[in-house]
């Protein structure tokens, strides 16, 4: 066990990473209705340790579905964390006034690692304190020849992309992810977890399952149904929907890795999503951008951080909306192949 099985009061301000303290402060406000842990510190130079939260609310019975929210992954891209911790703080706000929320709760939990990769938000860099980046570290590797540098690299920390040494241990931050999911939601037989990463490109896209492969999911259909659920709901919606493995394949992917382990049980439905936001957009109308390393990961400007945000609440409600409903949606036994046809017609032709 990574983290301590006991709730721990929060108290220490970082005023060097702002996301922390809001975290904190949600975290005080949500009082005995959030379940709050620290499952690892980070060193991350010096003197310096930073605490790595898991947050949950809601039912925990393991019969009901779960979904899990994650940010920061990577230490550059602090607007998946920013987006991750608004949704946090939607829920919090809501829980004092809103009785349908408190119905809803009773019906699912919700998960929350805000910030994976503290250390690496610490230091401004993509990877944690190590050099290790946490997407290319799960003990997994590709089943066709990945792009150099970068599918993933042992060559050094030094360069990016960098998997870590052969055969150690993943890093102690994919320790405790892999640890909350394994508890929180592989622990289910219906669940959802969305990682919010920022990127290069115009648009946003919903990435799923796999990168380490161009073969389909075995929940291609739970995937289509859901995509199919999302239109219908949200007829504009600005994103793409489409395997990871359209744009690269990578070695040690981490939802790769938990979604493999999740097959291993029968009639268990894990849905891996990652949130792409396409960075260039923001370079795009601010060109001055392209001079910060956090500039061409993160909007610079703060009503288009605010634009942001408001952007992307919608899809973590909807998701939280989904998997409390599921079974309002999952397609049934004579259902499955039509959805899996499509879907092989729509992303595997």
């Amino acid at each position: 066990m990574l983290c301590d099985p006991t709730p721990r009061p929060v108290s220490v301000k970082h005023r060097a990473i702002p996301e922390l303290t809001q975290i904190e402060a949600l975290v005080e406000a949500g009082g005995s209705l959030l379940e709050t842990r620290v499952l690892a510190e980070i060193d991350a130079g010096g003197t310096q340790r930073l605490p790595l939260y898991s947050i949950t609310l809601g039912n925990p019975d393991p019969a009901l579905p779960a979904i899990g929210f994650f940010g920061g992954v990577h230490g550059l891209e602090r607007i998946g964390a920013d987006v991750v911790i608004a949704y946090l703080r939607h829920l919090v706000m809501r829980l004092r006034w809103d009785s349908i929320l408190h119905r809803q709760l009773e019906s699912v939990r919700l998960v929350f690692m805000p910030i994976v990769n503290p250390g690496g938000m610490w230091l401004g860099t993509r990877a944690n304190p190590k050099g290790v980046d946490l997407m290319r570290n799960a003990p997994l590797e590709a089943k066709a020849r990945v792009a150099p540098l970068v599918g993933g690299q042992r060559i050094s920390a030094r360069l990016p992309w960098y998997r870590g040494p052969r055969d150690e241990p993943m890093e102690i931050e994919n320790r405790a992810l892999c640890e909350v999911v394994s508890a929180e939601l592989l622990s289910r037989s219906f669940s959802i977890a969305l990682d919010c990463h920022s990127g290069f490109g115009l648009r946003d896209r919903i990435w799923f399952p796999y990168a380490h492969t161009r073969a389909p999911l075995p929940q291609l259909a739970e995937v289509h149904a859901l995509d199919e659920v999302l239109r219908q709901t949200h007829t504009s919606h600005p994103y793409i929907i489409e395997p990871q493995s359209r744009q690269y394949l990578a070695h040690g992917d981490i939802w790769d890795y938990l979604h493999l382990q999740a097959c291993e049980s029968v009639g268990r439905i894990f849905l891996p999503l990652t949130l792409e936001m396409g960075s260039w957009l923001w370079v795009k109308k601010n060109p001055r951008q392209l001079f910060s390393r956090q500039g061409l990961f993160n909007p610079q400007i703060a009503h288009r951080q605010q634009r942001v945000l408001r952007r992307h609440l919608p899809l973590l409600d909807f998701l939280s909306r989904a998997a409390c409903s599921h079974a309002m949606w999952i397609p049934e036994a004579e259902a499955r192949p039509r959805h899996h046809a499509q879907a092989l017609e729509k992303w595997y032709r």
